[in-house]
């Protein structure tokens, strides 16, 4: 059966070099199945999981469609953090307390963070996305713009298959391949999913003790500590130099040297005395909000560069604390 697809595959890719042509979808998807083989995955496996595979148009249109118009910060924050979605945060850490209590516990990482990325990935498991995990990550890298990303997402989503975590036909996610209810890419998957309860799969889709320990484990490993909080909303005294703002790690610098530099809390107050450094951001410039930010900062950028996202998860963080 390997030396089929091996043929067939070579005379496809050789039609499509000779009329110098990008190759059909059927083309392409036939070589995947192929570099599948390769790596060790069995035939009737490959056939299995590509079994209906189609182009979807849909899929690229929303890639390519992704919104241009920048939302200010004040308006992000209240779309992504509005008063309901705060006091199911609050209602649902407090339903979940002894098994976030455990994972806080084992990983370090404080249960509000871990509420607050659940609550922005997926409305606390509500919106994963339909969308077959497979066949949106074959369309898009079909498509060529990222093809070697999403092709390295396909072939890691089929070893998450071949573990077994997960069945095929509930193998969904959104429109580019994030899965379950930490919104994970089956990279991420690999490297940071937890079997929490012990059960034989890592379940991120279903099961709350894997969910939860999974998002624990991603910003444990990526550097979290839970002797740190994320940072805090601050002033600037007049004429500030807003050129020192930034997160590259040569624009850190302690708090006494912030202090320094003109940097109060938001209230006006000196800054804490503690020996820390933390970077300065203004997402939406000198008018807009301003944080310092520490390492956890850092780390929650590892799951998203996006600031506006990092500062939602912190914010959110911060209300549940609040408790409003």
């Amino acid at each position: 059966m390997k030396c089929i697809y091996l043929t067939l595959s070579i005379l496809l890719l050789l039609v499509s070099q000779t009329l110098n042509a990008k190759p059909t979808f059927e083309q392409y998807l036939a070589d995947l199945k192929l570099q599948a083989i390769e790596l060790g995955y069995t035939t009737d496996f490959v056939d299995q999981v590509f079994a209906g595979v189609s182009y979807r148009e849909k899929t690229v249109t929303a890639d390519k469609n992704q919104p241009e118009t920048k939302l200010t910060l004040d308006k992000y924050l209240a779309t992504r953090v509005p008063d309901w979605k705060v006091k199911k945060a609050i209602d649902l850490m407090a339903q979940h307390k002894v098994l976030l209590d455990q994972v806080e516990q084992q990983f370090g990482v404080q249960k509000r963070f871990i509420v607050a990325l659940w609550g922005n990935e997926s409305n606390f498991g509500s919106i994963m996305g339909k969308h077959s995990v497979i066949n949106s990550l074959v369309t898009l890298a079909y498509e060529g713009r990222r093809e070697a990303l999403f092709k390295k997402q396909l072939f890691a989503a089929l070893k998450v298959l071949q573990q077994g975590h997960i069945e095929l036909e509930h193998f969904v996610g959104s429109w580019a391949g994030a899965m379950g209810q930490s919104q994970f890419m089956p990279t991420s998957f690999l490297d940071y999913a937890i079997d929490f309860d012990n059960d034989g799969r890592k379940d991120i889709w279903n099961n709350k003790a894997d969910v939860f320990a999974s998002i624990a484990n991603f910003l444990k490993t990526e550097g979290w500590s839970s002797d740190l909080t994320w940072g805090r909303q601050v002033s600037v005294l007049e004429n500030f130099d807003f050129s020192l703002t930034g997160l590259k790690s040569s624009e850190k610098r302690l708090l006494a040297d912030w202090q320094k530099m003109g940097v109060r809390r938001y209230d006006g107050h000196d800054l804490p005395q503690v020996a820390i450094k933390a970077s300065l951001i203004n997402p939406d410039g000198k008018q807009g909000r301003i944080y310092l930010v520490y390492e956890n900062f850092h780390t929650l950028m590892k799951w998203n560069r996006s600031s506006y996202f990092g500062v939602s998860v912190s914010y959110l963080s911060d209300r549940i604390k609040k408790g409003s």
